[in-house]
């Protein structure tokens, strides 16, 4: 891995940042494959899929942005507590700009149904699915991006895997639903991918914000883990606790959190 990670570096960052983030992405369209053969999957398979992503999240939030947020702020502000400080107000906004555009712009849940639409014959729900996944997927390409802006490429290679992972049942669940729509298979793999390629957006902003400027580099990470935390706490875990399936979901999210407990550990001690 160190030998990938020294090739790499070679590499502008902002380069890096946006191409990662387009490979965790085409995660959502490679996990949408199995639509081709498989037409449906059980709603408590679904919800521990959902799960094991929100697991993921949780731990790239923790380990992979707001702690190397803190690090790297005690070194550019000069002391923990303004690092803390920086992050944690870092953190709030990028939960609440997400909640901005959640509650203002229509989109989907994927058991809710549809939010703030008033007309869902002019807006076909198949668009309402596709921003509802943009908004879950712009942040973590936002993530990669700042992961690798950061200069650090191990933590950028461990965003990158963990987003992969993530989006891959991801990826199915949302082609599956739009099967559910009266859409050819083929149709549903290429929405799943389409979703996921919004993330190589959040990755060039995220790799170009801390690129910019050193000091960005702890609210870039923030703002990623705050607008992450509220994706799985607002979206991904009331989807999945909404059937009767909370502890298989909670069993999904343990074994994503560990798993990426186990990749950021790894990566950086390789």
């Amino acid at each position: 891995m160190q030998e990938i990670a020294t090739a790499l570096q070679s590499l502008p960052l902002l380069t890096l940042g946006v191409l990662a983030s387009l490979v965790a992405g085409a995660a959502a369209g490679v996990g949408a494959l199995p639509v081709l053969v498989v037409r449906s999957i059980s709603v408590r398979q679904q919800d521990i899929m959902l799960g094991f992503s929100a697991g993921v999240m949780l731990g790239a939030t923790a380990f992979s942005l707001l702690l190397p947020g803190v690090e790297a702020g005690t070194g550019i502000y000069g002391g923990a507590l303004a690092a803390l400080l920086v992050v944690a107000a870092g953190t709030l906004l990028g939960a609440a700009g997400l909640w901005a555009i959640h509650h203002y712009l229509p989109h989907e849940h994927l058991v809710k149904g549809a939010e703030h639409v008033k007309d869902t014959v002019q807006l076909k729900r198949i668009w309402l699915f596709i921003i509802a996944i943009t908004l879950h997927n712009f942040p973590e390409g936002l993530a990669v991006g700042v992961g690798f802006g950061g200069g650090d490429v191990n933590n950028g290679l461990t965003l990158t895997i963990g987003i992969f992972l993530q989006n891959l049942p991801e990826g199915l669940v949302v082609a599956l639903s739009v099967l559910t729509l009266g859409y050819k298979p083929l149709i549903a793999v290429g929405v799943a991918l389409a979703t996921g390629a919004v993330e190589s957006v959040g990755g060039f902003l995220g790799a170009g914000l801390v690129s910019l400027a050193t000091y960005a580099l702890p609210w870039g990470l923030a703002l990623a883990g705050g607008a992450m935390l509220f994706v799985v706490s607002n979206e991904i875990i009331p989807e999945t606790h909404r059937n009767g399936h909370d502890t298989a979901a909670t069993f999904g999210l343990t074994v994503g959190f560990v798993l990426m407990m186990a990749l950021d550990v790894g990566l950086g001690a390789v």
